[in-house]
């Protein structure tokens, strides 16, 4: 098969922190989580978590080796947790109520600072009922940012709410936000935000789109549109969420995670199909924005068991990684750094997944600037960026096939460096890159590491490739 470079000039640029990831509020202050939960509710596990220490030295090292980032906390529990700063008793009357205590959120601004991430923030909406939308108190948020001020931390991003357009699946019927009313609220924050945090960029609307079915239930959850367009404040980030499947845990499965989905070339589309209906809008409504996938994993409701966690997720996240950038979304946020069965890194082991290794390898290999590549087999999917280095670029390979492939490359310039990664099998908790399994060594991991492959055209069955060229 071939796959050419007709030229130089790029299609379109991402972020530097394009590859970013998410800490759920839920496992950062100790909610309910999907660790051991068998089914959800109202979007949530079933299973209460500790916090998550984030002062641990092997997470630490596995943050270190994937680069500078953007990290999202927010989640389900974002719109229902108390912040220190509005607590008016020590304790709170509910004794299962989640809080973001002080010492949460001092070790969060840390922890930021020691790996140079930029943190964005899902602020509370609150659950209420719909004759009080329209009319969103800001005390709680504005309390949080005077104090952060005062303190000198930094929040890069700040949304308001988790999934809005699914109040009604999470919250019930009549906690669910009309579009207009939604604007309402964004407004009343976007001002609060611009008086008490006036570098801070503000994201919105982070609306739910499932595979096949986009924003759901018309008209009750269909607002995005609406949204922008009664917006009377100009927001920074149009953003949204998408996972392209849905685990066994999840009560709707409009495309339910396995093996064959998974690498099925239709499965890929439907995120093509949405981003580029986002960009419509925000084309039409809020022109100077940038789109954002503000969060995504394999599949909802915590990842599939022994899917999510497993050789065969590396394909979808390649995929989205390479077909994000090239339709111009400039940020991607992982849903999850760590917890779930879709984390990059176990919970419970603090061990790499094997997504978390696709991830490495961009940040090392991928840059910011992305060109036009066109593959003419629909299971060989590529995509071309310029590498870290001035004058090379990196071309992804995603072979979702049985069969080898021999490729035939042409206008890259010379071929200096491959990088394969297979596994022994597509359920396989390990995978190889250069056919040795990676791993740190005295706190490190490089490219140099893995041994050479020769310069062949010729791509395995089932893998994913970064060939390196000199233009």
């Amino acid at each position: 098969m071939s796959v050419s470079l007709s030229s130089m000039t790029p299609m379109t640029k991402v972020d530097a922190r394009f590859l970013s990831f998410s800490i759920d509020i839920s496992v950062l202050a100790g909610g309910f989580w999907w660790e051991g939960s068998k089914g959800t509710q109202r979007g949530l596990g079933t299973q209460r978590v500790e916090p998550l220490d984030l002062n641990q030295p092997k997470l630490d090292q596995l943050i270190k080796a994937l680069g500078p980032a953007y990290v999202r906390v927010g989640g389900s529990e974002a719109d229902k947790v108390h912040y220190f700063t509005s607590l008016k008793h020590a304790s709170t009357e509910q004794h299962d109520a989640l809080v973001l205590t002080k010492e949460m959120w001092h070790n969060l601004h840390n922890f930021c600072q020691r790996h140079t991430l930029h943190l964005m923030f899902t602020m509370k909406y609150g659950l209420f009922e719909r004759r009080q939308q329209g009319a969103w108190q800001s005390n709680e948020v504005e309390a949080l940012l005077k104090y952060s001020h005062e303190h000198g931390q930094t929040i890069k991003v700040l949304e308001l709410g988790n999934e809005l357009n699914a109040y009604w699946a999470f919250h019930g019927f009549t906690s669910q936000p009309s579009a207009k009313n939604l604007a309402k609220d964004y407004d009343t924050f976007t001002r609060c935000v611009r008086q008490h945090s006036p570098h801070s960029k503000i994201a919105g609307p982070g609306s739910a789109f499932w595979p096949r079915i986009g924003e759901a239930v018309k008209p009750l959850s269909n607002i995005s549109s609406t949204f922008l367009a009664s917006l009377e404040e100009k927001i920074d980030i149009v953003d949204w969420h998408y996972y392209p499947f849905q685990s066994s845990r999840s009560p709707v499965r409009t495309r339910a995670a396995t093996i064959n989905n998974i690498l099925s070339p239709n499965s890929l589309k439907d995120y093509e199909k949405y981003s580029m209906q986002l960009d419509k809008w925000r084309n039409q409504y809020q022109p100077k924005a940038e789109l954002w996938t503000g969060e995504t994993g394999s599949a909802q409701c915590g990842g599939q068991a022994k899917l999510s966690d497993r050789f065969v997720s590396c394909f979808w996240w390649a995929d989205q990684l390479g077909r994000g950038a090239k339709i111009g979304q400039k940020v991607m946020i992982r849903q999850s750094l760590i917890g779930g069965d879709y984390a990059l890194i176990n919970r419970n082991t603090l061990k790499p997944n094997p997504d978390y290794w696709i991830s490495w390898l961009w940040g090392k290999l991928m840059g910011e600037d992305v060109f036009a590549v066109q593959s003419n087999d629909p299971f060989v999917q590529t995509y071309c960026h310029s590498a870290k280095k001035e004058g090379k670029c990196t071309l992804l390979i995603i072979n979702m096939s049985a069969k080898p492939k021999i490729m035939n490359c042409q206008g890259f310039g010379s071929k200096k460096k491959r990088f394969e990664v297979t596994a022994d099998s597509l359920s396989s908790k390990k995978i190889r890159i250069n056919g040795i399994k990676p791993k740190f060594n005295k706190g490190q991991v490089a490219l140099k590491d893995f041994p050479k492959l020769s310069k062949l055209n010729l791509v395995s069955p089932y893998s994913i490739n970064f060939w390196c060229f000199t233009v």
